[in-house]
């Protein structure tokens, strides 16, 4: 190699490196051409210790009728009102959640809007108050928010409600079972026959009549995820009706992700542990038992409905592709799995 030849070569590479340094010091520029520092300016998040994020026991006793409002309990639950912020992982998604009004329902809901999603709700009548706030939150993302009150002990209705959700969503590829009924009773002998058929038909006939008329709806790359509990694993002797039902919810996510998945349909669940929703000042829990709610785990509180909401989110998103037939806890260190 001459000199010439040499020099030339010394000159490109230098001018190369010369360009590389400038670009990474340089600021990206928008399509308006205004400059996007998105990747320069995020804040580091200070470490929250887990164990004083919430509120701890002893909490004020209180009781409301089933199904209770979030709305007057004390303190107040956190569904990430506030908190949650989303990067549109379910942007064009279509997700039905029952139980939307309240509790984890509800976190998935304000979690699914904030990451692009149209959600429909379903909750009791008598949930109208709390309902509406989640209606709002979701319109306030600017994505459709439907309400559809309604009792789902009935089969006639969970069949209405699908296709409502279809007919105002414009299709649906989220179904997120949720809501449930708990009562705590001492005894099997307290377990009337009509509060034992109340509990299986709100926890296990409305999925198995909502997954039926959904499943025509549902394309390849659709979610469906159910509630269960650390009350499959480890069961309280006061909730005999609740426990059952949650271990057969276990058991359809697992039975049913092996039916849908060479239909390219993915099934999870969601096992929480003690988490502070309405479920437990309407009769879920006794007054004793509600005053040190969640004070027995390592973390020594009860989770808070936001916590689990980007379970919710990872279950329901496409990046998690290969994640079906599988039960996701958050117990705040106990329970399984």
């Amino acid at each position: 190699m001459n000199e010439t030849n040499k020099l030339s070569r010394r000159q490109v590479i230098g001018g190369l490196g010369a360009t590389l340094a400038a670009a990474a010091v340089s600021p990206v520029f928008a399509a308006d051409g205004r400059p996007n520092n998105n990747s320069n300016t995020m804040e580091a998040q200070a470490l929250q210790d887990p164990t004083t994020k919430y509120p701890k026991p002893p909490f004020n006793g209180q009781s409301q009728p089933w199904p209770g409002l979030a709305s007057k309990m004390d303190p107040r639950p956190d569904h990430g009102e506030k908190s949650y912020k989303g990067s549109g992982r379910l942007t064009g998604r279509k997700a039905l959640i029952t139980g939307g009004d309240s509790g984890m329902g509800r976190a998935a809901a304000i979690a699914y809007a904030r990451e692009g999603a149209d959600v429909a709700i379903n909750y009791y009548p008598t949930e109208e108050p709390d309902a509406r706030e989640v209606i709002e939150l979701i319109k306030a993302e600017g994505r459709k928010a439907i309400a559809i009150p309604g009792d789902l002990r009935d089969e006639a209705f969970c069949q209405k409600l699908v296709s409502e959700a279809v007919r105002q969503l414009g299709g649906l590829d989220i179904v997120v079972n949720n809501a449930a009924r708990q009562q705590s009773l001492p005894s099997v002998l307290d377990v009337t026959s009509e509060e034992f058929d109340a509990t299986m038909k709100t926890n296990i006939y409305a999925p198995f009549w909502i997954i039926k008329a959904a499943l025509p709806h549902l394309q390849p790359g659709s979610a469906i995820i159910g509630t269960t509990s650390e009350q499959a694993y480890d069961p309280s002797p006061d909730l005999y009706a609740y426990a059952q039902t949650k271990a057969a919810t276990m058991n359809y996510v697992k039975s049913l992700a092996k039916q849908f998945g060479p239909k390219g349909i993915r099934v999870n669940g969601v096992a929480p542990g003690p988490i502070w929703t309405p479920l437990q000042v309407s009769g879920g829990a006794t007054q004793e038992k509600l005053k040190q709610f969640g004070g027995q785990t390592p973390l020594g509180r009860p989770g808070q409905p936001a916590e689990l909401a980007s379970i919710y989110v990872q279950l329901a998103a496409a990046d998690a592709s290969y994640a079906t037939g599988q039960v996701y806890g958050a117990a705040g260190g106990g329970g399984q799995p």
